[in-house]
């Protein structure tokens, strides 16, 4: 799965690696992303262009109960999302780039788990693959939600998780933010495990398990 990641690129930069619009605005670095925060996400526009939005990070499907029904949806399996009724509909039509700089995940030992941070080896931030939705509520209450798609873990990840979030390659981004591919089988075969070259990992403090916790010194060796 993937429960917590990290994204302080600058804003510059993410304009030109997601080929964005406009420079994105008011954000800034964060170190320790968590289920239920706001997360930036990128969509296409209807005149062909991308924007980059705020979503809620858990998936609240239309028809659902409402928001406090996300949490559990954080994460879709991108082998069975075409088959589970909350994520068909969004990886049809709604699917969006989360960006990122790396993330965390925890290798059991015993009754603990250790943090570990994950990232590309050298500099430059990613897109993980996202689904979003609207709920709209019957007192006109809407929330915009998303979930980040998973994959099996690659060489780099496997001792630590099973699992790992769905990387997309840059020349893979327009045909998954393309509106008018609503075949999951069109891009189904994005949807694999990201080549372990290039990526990295080391052991960091147990402050990441704190959600309140921030700052550069979190992913720092630990």
């Amino acid at each position: 799965m993937c429960g917590r990641y990290v994204l302080y690129a600058d804003p510059k930069r993410l304009r030109v690696v997601l080929e964005l619009s406009e420079t994105p605005r008011d954000l800034v670095p964060r170190y320790n992303i968590a289920p239920t925060q706001e997360v930036p996400a990128v969509r296409a526009r209807a005149d062909g262009g991308r924007e980059l939005v705020m979503l809620r990070w858990g998936l609240v499907p239309p028809g659902s109960a409402g928001p406090g029904s996300g949490y559990r949806m954080i994460n879709a399996r991108a082998e069975t999302a075409h088959l589970r009724p909350a994520f068909k509909g969004p990886l049809a039509r709604h699917r969006c780039l989360i960006p990122a700089d790396g993330f965390y995940e925890w290798r059991r030992d015993g009754r603990r788990a250790r943090p570990y941070y994950i990232h590309p080896a050298g500099a430059g931030p990613f897109a993980l693959a996202g689904l979003w939705a609207r709920w709209r509520g019957t007192d006109g209450t809407e929330v915009a939600s998303c979930a980040i798609l998973t994959t099996p873990a690659n060489a780099v990840v496997a001792p630590i998780h099973d699992r790992m979030p769905a990387i997309l390659a840059p020349a893979d981004f327009a045909l998954w933010l393309d509106p008018a591919v609503t075949d999951p089988e069109a891009v189904g075969p994005l949807l694999v495990p990201a080549p372990p070259e290039g990526m990295a990992l080391h052991p960091v403090g147990p402050a990441v398990n704190n959600p309140r916790s921030g700052g550069p010194g979190l992913i720092e060796p630990g």
